[in-house]
C-alpha cells in the first residue's frame, strides 16, 4: 500500500486503502503509473511469496515514504542476496520516479518566473514619465545622427572631444565651445542627485580654459557663430520655461479642483494644508508669550529685511501672488512687523488671526479693502508719539500653488529721521530687527535694491552681524532692471550675486524683477514683465546671471526648501525646552498654591463676572418698604435744610396766617419746578449704588476672592458712569410732587399727629443744631473750664459777651423781628464798649441770627405742643389766633410729597432702573472681557501671572507635539 502523492496501493482487489490525511478512496490498478504497478506487483511478491498477488493483505504493508533511501547491505547467504538485489532496484525506481516529478516542478517554476518578470518589467514601464513632450531639448540633428551614431560611444568619446576641442588653435572662443560640449554631454546623460536650489545658486560653472590659446586667431565668422549657438541655447532655455510655467499653471488647477473635493483620499494634502497652520499658530502663541524662565522663542521663520523701500514688500508680494500691502512713493508703509503665513488652499484667500472675514484676492474691491485694514491696524498699533511699533499683526495667505512657509516683514532700516519721525524711531526700528534675526534658527531674506550704489546700503553691514558666516541668510538683488539701464558696469551685479562685492556671506543670492514701479500693475502682468526682461537681458545671455538666480519663482522654492529643512532641524528641541519650562512653572504653583485651582486671567475674569451679576440680581431682591424707607430718608436729608431756612422759616417770621400761606405756595411752586425733580432722582440714583455697594461689600464678606476687588471697584464705577435717568420720569415726577404739595386738607387724626411728630422731630434737630453752632462760637461754659481745663478764645469771649447783651435784649421784646435795627445794633457795640469790649457790627448781626434762631425755633416748639389738640378747630375750619397751626398744615404736605416721592421713585427702581443697572453691568464686563488690555490692569499678580504662564507653555508643548507628529506623518 502506499500513500497519496507518493506512492501506489493495491487497487486491483478493489479494497478501500487510506491516504495521508486520512481519506479512503478507491482506484484501479490499470490508471496507476507503470512504473507504480510493477513495484506493486513485485514487493507484494516479495514481501509474502505465500499469497497470490493483489491480496487484501497489501494494507498492512508500510508506504513507500517510509523505506530507507540507501538500500541495507546484504546479510550474508545466497537468499540474503537475492532480497538485497530487490530492494536495491526498488530504490532507484522511487529516484527515478522523484526525478520525473522534479521535471514538472523546474517547468512549471521557470514558465511563472517569467510571466512575473515580464508583468514587473511592464508595471515599471508604466509608472516612468512620457518624456516626449521634452524632445525639443535635444536639437533636430541629433535625433538625425542618433540613427547612425552609437549614443553609448559618443557619450564615453565626448570628453575626449571637449579636451581635444580646447587644444585646437583654430577655434576663437574655448569657453563657450566647452560650455556647449558640457551642456550636450549633460543632455546624454543623467543629471546628478542632491543639487538644491540654493546650492545651486552658490555653485560657479567650471570650466576649462587654455591659457596659451585664448589670445589666438580670433576670426569674426568663427565668432559670430558661436554666439548664434549661444542666442539658440539661451531661447531653448527659455522655451523650457515657459513650458515648465505652463505645465505648473495646469498643475495649480489641476490642485484647485482636487482640493475643492471632499474626498477621503485626498488625507495626504490635507496634512500639508494643515501643517504650516499648526506651525503658525505655535508662532502666535509665542508672540504673546513672555516666559520667565528663559525659553526664548528659537523656532524658524523668514524675517524679511531691507533699506526703506528696497521693494521687501513687492518680494513678499510675489511670492504671495497678490498685492496684499498698503502702497506708497518713498514714504514708510510699513509701521509693524506683519507675519504672514502662506499656505495651500483651492481658493486665493487672506483672512487676520483674529478675524473670520475671508478677502477673496481675486476681487480688487476685496484687495483694496484688506490693504486699507492692514494699514488701520498698523496705525492704531502705534502708540502716541511714535512712528513705528513691535506689536505683530498676523495674516494668512492660502491659494493654489503657493509654497508654505511663514514670512515676517519687518519696517525698512533707514538712515536718517526725517520731520514727522519720531526721534528714536531709527533705534526701534534696529531694536525690532535685530529681536527677530538673533533668532538663531530664523531665515534672514536680506533685500538689496539694486538700482541705488551698494555703498549706500545699510541692512547689509546689520545682516553680517547677526549670521556672520552667513549659513542662514538668503540674499536678493531687487530692481534688476533699473541696474542694468543705469550701471555702467554690469560686472558690478555679477559681484553681488557671487558674493564679491558685499562683505556679509549668504546661502544663496537671486536676482528679482518685481515690476515697473506701478501702484496698479497685477502679479501677472510682473510676472510676464519679469520674463521678458530675463529672457532679452544680456545678463543671462552672458553668463553673469545663471537661470536658477533669477525669478521670484526660483527665489519661492529656495526659501521653502531652507524653512522646511530648518524646521525639521530645530522643532524637537523647541519643545524638549518648552517642557523643561512646563516643569519648572509647576514646580513653583505647587509650593506657592498648593490648594488653589490653576486659574488664569481669562478664568478669574469669568468667575469675577458671575459674582457681580449675582450681586446685581440681589437688587431685585430688596422689599419695596426698605426702598421707600431708605428713599424717604435720604431725601429729606437732602431737602430739610432748603425747606428749613428758605420756605418755613421765611414764612413763619411774617407773622400773619394769609401772608404765610401766600409765602409757602409761591417758594413750594418754584422750588418743584426748578430743583426738586433733580434733587429727587439724584437721591434715587444714590440710593441704587450705596445698595449696590453694600451688597457687592456682603458678597466679599463671604470668603470672597480679593483678588477681585479691583476689578469690582472698576465695573461699579464704570457702570454707574454708563447709567443715565429717563428724562420722562423726572417730568412725571415733577407733576406728582406738585399735586401732592398742592393738597392741604389733612383727612384724619392720626394724620395730623404724624404731621405733629414729624414738626417736632425737624424742630428740635435744627434746635439742637443751633445749639451746636452757638456754643462753638462763644466757647465753653464755667462748667467745661472747670471740669475739662479748657479756656475761651478772645474772639469767643468777645462772642460771649455779644450773646448775653443780645439775650437781654430779646427778653424784653420776645416778639421782635428777625433783623436787628441799626440803631440797635449802635446801642448793643456802646454798651460793650462800655464794658471794654470792642466788637464789630457784622459780628453782632451775625451773633443776632443764631439767637434769634434759637428763639424762634423754641416758640415754635411751642406752638407746635399747642397743635396737638388744634385738628378738631382745623378740621371746622375755626379762626383762632393761638391754634392757626399753618405751619403743621405745612409739614404734613412736605411729609405727604416724601412719601408720594419715595413710592414713586421705588416703582421706577424696581421696575425700570434696577434692570437698566444689570444691562449697564453686563455691557461693562462684556466691554472688559475684550479688553486685554483691561484685564491686565484689573486681574494681576503673581499667581496670575503664573496660571498664565502655565496655560500658554502647556499650549505651545501640546501644539508642538502634535506638529511634530503631523511632519513625521508628512515624511
Amino acid at each position: 500500500m502506499l500513500r497519496v502523492g507518493r506512492a501506489v496501493a493495491c487497487m486491483a482487489c478493489k479494497n478501500m486503502v487510506s491516504n495521508n490525511m486520512g481519506v479512503r478512496f478507491r482506484m484501479p490498478l490499470q490508471k496507476l503509473h507503470p512504473l507504480s504497478r510493477a513495484v506493486h506487483h513485485r514487493y507484494n511478491a516479495s514481501a509474502n511469496p505465500q499469497r497470490p498477488p493483489h491480496c487484501s493483505a497489501a494494507r498492512h504493508f508500510t508506504s513507500m515514504s517510509r523505506l530507507p533511501m540507501r538500500p541495507p547491505k546484504p546479510p550474508p547467504g545466497g537468499h540474503g542476496g537475492w532480497r538485497y538485489q530487490q530492494h536495491r532496484n526498488f530504490w532507484m525506481l522511487r529516484l527515478a520516479s522523484r526525478l520525473l516529478k522534479l521535471r514538472y516542478i523546474v517547468l512549471g517554476s521557470a514558465v511563472g518566473g517569467g510571466y512575473t518578470a515580464k508583468k514587473t518589467y511592464e508595471e515599471w514601464k508604466d509608472m516612468l514619465p512620457d518624456m516626449s513632450a521634452y524632445n525639443w531639448v535635444i536639437p533636430d540633428f541629433v535625433w538625425e545622427l542618433s540613427d547612425q551614431i552609437d549614443l553609448d560611444k559618443l557619450t564615453k568619446i565626448l570628453p575626449e572631444l571637449e579636451e581635444i576641442a580646447k587644444l585646437l588653435p583654430e577655434l576663437p572662443d574655448f569657453d563657450k565651445i566647452g560650455e556647449n560640449f558640457t551642456f550636450l554631454k549633460s543632455i546624454l546623460s543623467t543629471e546628478a542627485p542632491g543639487d538644491t536650489p540654493v546650492k545651486a545658486a552658490t555653485e560657479a560653472p567650471v570650466t576649462a580654459t587654455p591659457e596659451a590659446s585664448d589670445k589666438q586667431f580670433k576670426k569674426s565668422s568663427d565668432k559670430e557663430k558661436v554666439d548664434q549657438l549661444q542666442e539658440e541655447l539661451l531661447r531653448t532655455q527659455m522655451k523650457y520655461q515657459r513650458m515648465l510655467e505652463r505645465l505648473e499653471k495646469e498643475n495649480k488647477d489641476l490642485r484647485k479642483v482636487v482640493l475643492q473635493k471632499d474626498e477621503k483620499g485626498i488625507h495626504q494634502r490635507k496634512i500639508k494644508k494643515s501643517l504650516i497652520d499648526m506651525y503658525s499658530e505655535v508662532l502666535d502663541i509665542l508672540s504673546d508669550f513672555d516666559s520667565n524662565y528663559n525659553t526664548q522663542d528659537h523656532l524658524p521663520r523668514v524675517v524679511v529685511v531691507g533699506d526703506q523701500s528696497a521693494g521687501k514688500t513687492s518680494v513678499l508680494e510675489m511670492i504671495a501672488q497678490a498685492r496684499i500691502f498698503p502702497r506708497g512713493s518713498g514714504e514708510m508703509m510699513t509701521r509693524s512687523p506683519v507675519k504672514v503665513t502662506l499656505s495651500e488652499g483651492p481658493h486665493h484667500v487672506a483672512m487676520f488671526k483674529d478675524s473670520s472675514r475671508e478677502f477673496d484676492l481675486g476681487k480688487e474691491e476685496d484687495l483694496a479693502a484688506l490693504r486699507h485694514e492692514i494699514e488701520l491696524r498698523m496705525r492704531k498699533s502705534v502708540k502716541e508719539g511714535q512712528t513705528v511699533s513691535p506689536e505683530t499683526i498676523s495674516l494668512s495667505v492660502k491659494g493654489p500653488g503657493i509654497q508654505r512657509m511663514v514670512l515676517v516683514d519687518l519696517p525698512g532700516v533707514i538712515s536718517t529721521v526725517t520731520a514727522g519721525m519720531a526721534a528714536d524711531t531709527k533705534e526701534t526700528i534696529f531694536s525690532i530687527s535685530k529681536n527677530y534675526m538673533q533668532n538663531p534658527n530664523a531665515i534672514i531674506l536680506c533685500i538689496q535694491d539694486g538700482s541705488v550704489d551698494a555703498e549706500r546700503s545699510i541692512v547689509t553691514d546689520l545682516v553680517s552681524q547677526m549670521d556672520p558666516q552667513g549659513k542662514r541668510t538668503i540674499f536678493v538683488l531687487t530692481k534688476v532692471d533699473l541696474a542694468e539701464k543705469n550701471l555702467a558696469s554690469p560686472n558690478r551685479i555679477q559681484q553681488i550675486v557671487e558674493g564679491k562685492l558685499f562683505p556679509m556671506k549668504a546661502l544663496g543670492y537671486f536676482a528679482v524683477v518685481t515690476g515697473k514701479g506701478s501702484a496698479g500693475e497685477s502679479i501677472d502682468s510682473i510676472k510676464d514683465y519679469e520674463e521678458d526682461f530675463f529672457q532679452n537681458s544680456r545678463l543671462l545671455r552672458d553668463g553673469m546671471l545663471k537661470a536658477h538666480q533669477v525669478t521670484t519663482k526660483n527665489l519661492s522654492l529656495a526659501v521653502s526648501d531652507c524653512f522646511w529643512k530648518m524646521v525639521r532641524e530645530s522643532v524637537e528641541q523647541q519643545a524638549d525646552a518648552f517642557k523643561a519650562s512646563r516643569f519648572n512653572l509647576e514646580t513653583e504653583w505647587k509650593n506657592n498654591y498648593p490648594r488653589l485651582r490653576e486659574l488664569d486671567r481669562n478664568e478669574l475674569f469669568e468667575k469675577a463676572k458671575n459674582e457681580i451679576l449675582d450681586e446685581v440680581i440681589s437688587l431685585s431682591q430688596v422689599t419695596p418698604k426698605h426702598w421707600e424707607a431708605i428713599l424717604q430718608k435720604k431725601l429729606w436729608e437732602r431737602v430739610s435744610t432748603h425747606v428749613i431756612e428758605n420756605i418755613y422759616l421765611p414764612a413763619a417770621q411774617t407773622m400773619n396766617s394769609g401772608t404765610f400761606n401766600t409765602t409757602v405756595d409761591i417758594k413750594l411752586k418754584q422750588w418743584t419746578d426748578k430743583q426738586l425733580p433733580h434733587k429727587a432722582l439724584e437721591v434715587a440714583w444714590e440710593t441704587l449704588q450705596e445698595e449696590f455697594a453694600r451688597f457687592m461689600a456682603e458678597y466679599k464678606g463671604k470668603d470672597q476672592d480679593d483678588i477681585f476687588d479691583k476689578l469690582k471697584e472698576a465695573v461699579k464705577d464704570e457702570s454707574i458712569k454708563r447709567h443715565k435717568w429717563n428724562e420722562r420720569a423726572m417730568d412725571s415726577l415733577r407733576v406728582i410732587q406738585h399735586n401732592a404739595l398742592e393738597d392741604r386738607s389733612i383727612t384724619d387724626k392720626p394724620q395730623w399727629d404724624a404731621a405733629i411728630q414729624f414738626m417736632e422731630e425737624t424742630l428740635q434737630a435744627r434746635l439742637k443744631d443751633t445749639d451746636s453752632v452757638i456754643n462753638d462760637m462763644v466757647g465753653p461754659d464755667w462748667k467745661q473750664r472747670w471740669m475739662s481745663w479748657k479756656n475761651r478764645s478772645p474772639e469767643q469771649h468777645t462772642r460771649n459777651e455779644t450773646r448775653n447783651e443780645l439775650e437781654r435784649l430779646l427778653k424784653l421784646h420776645e416778639d421782635h423781628t428777625a433783623y436787628l435795627a441799626n440803631d440797635e445794633v449802635t446801642t448793643v457795640r456802646k454798651n460793650l464798649e462800655g464794658r471794654g469790649v470792642e466788637v464789630d457790627p457784622a459780628l453782632i448781626k451775625d451773633t443776632w441770627h443764631q439767637l434769634y434762631r434759637r428763639h424762634f425755633l423754641q416758640k415754635a416748639l411751642q406752638h407746635c405742643n399747642l397743635c396737638r389738640r388744634g385738628f378738631y378747630y382745623y378740621q371746622r375750619h375755626f379762626v383762632d389766633s393761638e391754634l392757626e397751626c399753618n405751619d403743621v398744615v405745612l409739614f404734613w404736605r412736605i411729609q405727604r410729597m416724601l412719601l408720594i416721592t419715595a413710592n414713586t421713585l421705588r416703582q421706577q427702581l424696581t421696575n425700570t432702573e434696577v434692570r437698566r443697572l444689570e444691562k449697564n453691568v453686563k455691557e461693562v464686563l462684556e466691554d472688559f472681557g475684550e479688553d486685554n488690555e483691561k484685564k491686565v490692569h484689573l486681574i494681576t499678580g503673581r499667581r496670575v501671572q503664573l496660571a498664565e504662564d502655565l496655560k500658554k507653555v502647556r499650549e505651545i508643548q501640546e501644539k508642538l507635539e502634535a506638529f511634530i507628529e503631523a511632519l513625521h506623518k508628512e515624511k
